[in-house]
């Protein structure tokens, strides 16, 4: 969540400001939008009316850009009309109120249940998971499960977590929160996520774990997790130090089921502890809720278990919120019930059918380069060849913004900072009509970018 700062000046006030809002907005009584300022920072002293209020903000919510367009988010941003109005039915239940509504919380278990199975757990009997606000609150939950069980083994140093520097935020935040030394892999070369070697050099006694990427948000790439977890018993065989893996799927964990069925990276791995995904990335459900699963009750120490006496049940609880809507849940559960396996393979081959056909279609255009092409997660990145000195990436995603697109332009992590790419995720709903469409923008705005900005005419009907 952005912090916001205090009151700031605002433009739209002032002495002598006048509303200018539309007076049909006030429906019966158009008198009363004639002096309407929306509230900036107190609020007024008056109500309003339901529909006059709706299209007040309405109306300055269209400055935000569509949603669908945006190629930046991994966040669900189409769902269909059916999981629409369960959501808006179960939007007033609160999850954690697991004895008022045993039904959520029963498809929350489910829900769990699934996933592990999804993911091979050895014992479904045995596995412990829940659900999170998202990906983040799960690795938090993760990261806070491996140190405990670090600190049962009696040693005194500073416990640290071993990385890529591709992670997402939420791992440097876990370790700033928890007091564990972040051991980063900076990115070298063509080589830009953890690799088995980068990971057991930065290993020793105090190393609570070591975090895979199955889904780089960087590049859409997945991390060699059975190769690094391979080393990782290799280690254990030389020095005795038995680290545990956790597999921050946040993407692939819902994608890589589907359509990398042989892939070994889940807990066929006897060494992945953990796992966690975002059901409200791939998992298909708007935000915002996350999984996480452990293999079994000994990676994840009952001491962090909590039973609390809420509202008449005893209820185990393992989560950094406490209070939020049971309505993603349910939306989750009502995606695994819509699809089941083989539609879910159908709707992440069509994503990812997409992803390499735009990325091709743009490798062809001339000026770019691919670092990925969106054979992994849907997801690729690229950047201008060497020879191209008229125009950068940080010019193309501005133009395209014009056109109303949303796409990425940001450097990579230390050692790579000189290396700026652009990056296309590709989601439920993303048609090939829509890459066609992103195609032709960027094959029209390339003779632009190349010659400068066109001569200026006076504007004609």
């Amino acid at each position: 969540m952005v912090l916001h700062k205090g009151s700031v000046p605002d433009p739209t006030s002032g002495p002598g400001r006048r509303s200018g809002a539309n007076p049909l907005h006030a429906g019966a009584y158009p008198a009363l939008a004639a002096n309407i300022r929306l509230p900036h920072d107190s609020l007024a002293e008056d109500p309003l009316p339901p529909d006059t209020a709706l299209q007040l903000v309405r109306d300055e919510l269209m400055l935000d850009g569509n949603a669908r367009l945006n190629l930046a988010t991994f966040v669900t941003t189409w769902m269909e009309p059916q999981a629409r109005e369960l959501m808006a039915e179960c939007v007033d239940k609160n999850m954690i109120d697991k004895d008022e509504y045993p039904q959520t919380a029963e498809l929350e278990r489910r829900c769990v249940n699934i996933l592990a199975d999804l993911w091979h757990a050895p014992d479904p009997t045995a596995i412990m998971g829940c659900s999170t606000t998202g990906s983040s609150e799960a690795c938090m939950l993760a990261g806070m499960a491996l140190k405990r069980r670090w600190s049962k083994l009696g040693r005194t140093g500073k416990p640290n977590l071993v990385m890529g520097a591709n992670v997402q935020v939420c791992w440097e935040k876990f370790c700033e929160y928890w007091e564990v030394e972040p051991r980063l892999v900076p990115m070298d070369g063509d080589r830009f996520h953890l690799t088995a070697d980068e990971a057991i050099a930065r290993c020793d006694e105090n190393t609570i774990g070591v975090v895979t990427i199955l889904g780089s948000t960087f590049d859409g790439s997945y991390e060699p997790v059975a190769e690094i977890a391979a080393a990782l018993d290799g280690l254990a065989e030389r020095s005795g130090w038995d680290i545990p893996v956790h597999v921050d799927g946040a993407s692939g964990a819902m994608i890589a089921p589907f359509l990398d069925p042989e892939l070994n990276w889940d807990f066929r791995l006897p060494r992945v502890a953990s796992i966690n995904t975002s059901g409200h990335k791939y998992g298909l459900v708007y935000p915002g809720v996350g999984w996480v699963v452990w293999r079994d009750k000994e990676a994840l120490p009952e001491e962090l278990v909590f039973n609390v006496n809420y509202l008449g049940g005893d209820m185990p609880t393992f989560a950094l919120n406490f209070s939020r809507p049971g309505a993603e849940v349910a939306a989750q559960y009502y995606t695994f019930v819509r699809l089941g396996r083989e539609g879910f393979r159908a709707v992440q081959q069509a994503s990812r059918d997409v992803a390499t056909h735009l990325a091709d279609g743009i490798a062809g255009l001339g000026p770019f380069q691919l670092l990925t092409r969106g054979d992994q997660l849907p997801v690729f990145a690229f950047t201008t060849k060497a020879d191209v000195e008229g125009f950068d990436v940080f010019d193309v995603s501005r133009r395209l913004r014009e056109r109303g697109w949303l796409v990425p332009a940001y450097t990579f992590p230390d050692n790579r900072t000189d290396l700026a790419v652009l990056r296309i995720v590709v989601r439920n709903g993303f048609t090939h009509d829509l890459a066609e469409l992103l195609l032709a923008d960027l094959r029209r705005l390339l003779p632009e970018l190349d010659h400068g900005p066109r001569p200026r005419t006076a504007f004609h009907h």
